[in-house]
């Protein structure tokens, strides 16, 4: 039978013709969908993979469809928005914000709930990943698990040796996704390290989506600038990350003072175990008074700092897509990145990725023009409109319903067959 392929490499996406801007087709064979989330890191935490949830489910919702989150329960934190389902939690002997989830579901929210879902999709391969599993296989749903990390890159945080961590980690994402009816990538590259792990799954790349419109809709604000430690003149520096060793962030500092120009500023949001090591390592290099460290920021407030700064900065290699890559394009952001094969798929040529060296990154900084370039501008926000919202839930839902109600291989789109 002609399976689904993702298409590895390049910047177009499976489910787009070669100059066709339309989407893979919508079927419309299901009018209302019940959609059970399954995630292991969930509200108050702030990260990708929690936007990325919310996002998705927010946008569901929007077209009548029913989605519940279960998750596990962070101490005094009290749900506000949407059906989430908290279970109980334990903390994890590591400085992480995850916590290890007891597999607990109330008899009630069994019946009134999981039993009357279309589908599950789950958000990892942790407990709260198997649990879901289970769930779809005792009530026979289709089961959609999302890639959301690269989970070898983490062999840190856990106290093993690390080359028998990252492969236990490998192996737990070949076998957990092989379990799936469909797996769910952001950009091609992670197609192509999954089948590389010996996923033989369906697999298909269904970008996060963003609101590419609120993102836009920032301002430049010198007084925002001037907080930040930069005036007119200076040239602002932007990162937004969860403050981790392998998230890379010390580059950027070291990159900061390699390039010896005091009118270049680093603003650095986000926050993480690694922070106090980041400040330290700041005043090491004598850039500590043109580093400023924001913490947490919220992302209401994150429109006008994307549209503050004069470059945004992305030093990771780990990302399955990095989200806030998506969100500085849409913002009209100059992105600098660092060459990593789902890095160049998200810019899709609006940015500039370089070698993650503190050479690299210091010759791109000095390379900032002191003056915003409207045509730099205008062609990172036509690569951010990849990652809109609709466009996502479109995908999404297609792939949903051929879960659900399979199609016949006349119905498949002959652009996504292979034999």
């Amino acid at each position: 039978m002609p399976k689904v392929e993702m298409q590895a490499g390049g910047s177009s996406y499976p489910w787009r013709r070669q100059g066709d801007s339309a989407l893979a087709p919508k079927l419309g064979r299901v009018d209302h969908l019940r959609i059970g989330f399954f995630t292991e890191i969930y509200r108050p935490v702030v990260n990708g993979v929690v936007a990325s949830v919310d996002g998705l489910a927010e946008g569901l919702r929007s077209r009548g469809h029913e989605v519940y989150c279960f998750a596990p329960r962070m101490p005094g934190y009290n749900e506000s928005e949407g059906p989430v389902f908290r279970m109980p939690s334990l903390p994890l002997p590591t400085r992480t914000p995850y916590r290890l989830t007891l597999p607990l579901v109330s008899r009630r929210n069994v019946n009134n709930i999981i039993k009357r879902l279309s589908l599950v999709h789950v958000h990892s391969p942790f407990v709260t990943g198997w649990m879901g599993m289970r769930y779809a296989r005792r009530y026979g749903m289709p089961l959609v698990y999302t890639y959301h990390t690269q989970l070898e890159a983490y062999a840190h945080y856990f106290p093993f040796e690390p080359n028998a961590t990252r492969y236990a980690a490998s192996q737990l994402t070949r076998t957990f996704a092989n379990l799936a009816d469909a797996v769910v990538v952001p950009t091609p590259a992670m197609g192509s390290r999954l089948r590389d792990l010996g996923v033989t799954a369906r697999i298909e790349v269904v970008p996060s989506g963003i609101d590419v419109h609120r993102f836009g809709s920032g301002h430049r604000d010198e007084r925002l600038r001037k907080r930040l430690g930069a005036n007119k003149s200076d040239r602002l520096i932007l990162c937004v990350s969860r403050l981790a060793r392998e998230k890379n962030v010390e580059l950027l500092i070291e990159a900061l003072a390699r390039a010896g120009d005091p009118s270049l500023k680093l603003a650095i949001a986000g926050d993480g175990p690694a922070r106090e090591d980041l400040e330290e390592r700041a005043r090491e290099c004598g850039v500590a008074e043109r580093t400023c460290f924001l913490g947490i920021v919220a992302r209401e407030q994150l429109p006008d700092l994307y549209a503050s700064c004069d470059a945004f900065a992305m030093p990771s290699e780990t990302e399955t897509q990095g989200l806030v890559m998506a969100e500085a394009l849409s913002a009209g952001a100059r992105v600098i990145a660092a060459d990593a094969a789902q890095n160049l798929e998200v810019l899709a040529g609006a940015g500039i990725a370089i070698p993650a060296t503190a050479e690299g990154f210091a010759a791109a900084f000095l390379a900032i023009p002191a003056a915003g370039d409207p045509i730099f501008a205008a062609k990172s926000r036509r690569a951010a409109n990849r990652f809109a919202i609709d466009a996502q839930i479109d995908r999404m839902t297609w792939l949903y319903e051929s879960l659900i109600q399979p199609l016949s291989p006349q119905e498949r789109p002959q652009y996504l067959l292979s034999s």
